[in-house]
């Protein structure tokens, strides 16, 4: 049943999610989501803590296969391909699905070799096309003008906002085509915080982004689209517009307007 939210008639899906069961060990995590997630646009999960919002999204690029006793049913397929399949490269879907942690989580290297990492490991060897990416990805992540003296110190040296954006960096220099964030300002101060939704507003543009966030805020201010997770299930999903003033579901409406959660 794939739910789509009401979307353009020019808006492409590049994610579709039917039936996805989720359990860890005996433990169901996630009830039978369908969803279709809309090519360049921001997709933000919400709901309240525990509901599955962290684990759907890890089922996008496979994290959760890193669990033991993980087990899934239904089916997630990008530009049509399911991704579950047993002849999926899951370092190539990684490539493709790339990923921001709650923490920033930087290599202990220099700001350049964090970066370029990605890239090398992928067999680029040319100092001249490594500098570009590694250029492009800092100036795309925001963060080129801060750092470009600095590109040999430590990236552990960079505040923390800093240091997000740099993941943010790494991320986009493998050249994904989605971008997934799990409270990626959640650690972050206000400054910060606007520095990255700034950011993921001009990343849009290129990039199908899905983002957890717990900040409701946070969600109608980023987002083109919202999806309510609560107990596992997914209970509504639509414009952000339309989600936070015209919500379909009761339960939507009691979390949006702060009567739990």
């Amino acid at each position: 049943m794939g739910t789509m939210p009401d979307v353009g008639a020019d808006q492409t899906v590049k994610i579709d999610v039917e039936n996805l069961d989720l359990f860890y060990g005996k433990q169901q995590a996630l009830f039978g989501v369908s969803m279709s997630v809309p090519a360049r646009a921001v997709t933000a999960l919400i709901g309240p803590s525990g509901c599955g919002k962290s684990t759907f999204l890890r089922t996008l690029n496979r994290m959760n296969d890193l669990i033991a006793g993980v087990r899934i049913s239904g089916t997630v397929r990008i530009d049509g391909t399911d991704i579950y399949s047993p002849w999926i490269d899951v370092v190539d879907l990684r490539k493709r699905v790339g990923m921001v942690f709650q923490r920033p989580n930087p290599f202990p290297m220099s700001v350049y070799d964090n970066v370029a990492y990605g890239p090398r490991i992928h067999g680029l060897r040319n100092r001249r096309k490594l500098d570009e990416i590694v250029e492009n990805s800092l100036r795309r992540a925001a963060l080129w003008d801060e750092v470009k003296d600095r590109l040999h110190q430590p990236a552990l040296g960079l505040s923390g906002g800093q240091q997000q954006r740099l993941c943010i960096a790494r991320l986009l220099a493998v050249e994904p085509e989605v971008v997934l964030m799990d409270e990626p300002t959640s650690a972050l101060d206000p400054i910060s915080t606007l520095r990255i939704e700034e950011l993921i507003a001009d990343l849009k543009e290129t990039y199908t982004i899905v983002i957890v966030t717990h900040n409701m805020q946070q969600a109608a201010r980023v987002s083109d689209y919202t999806a309510f997770f609560l107990n596992g299930e997914l209970v509504e999903f639509n414009a952000t517009a339309e989600l936070f003033t015209k919500p379909k579901d009761k339960r939507t409406e009691d979390y949006i307007t702060g009567r739990f959660g």
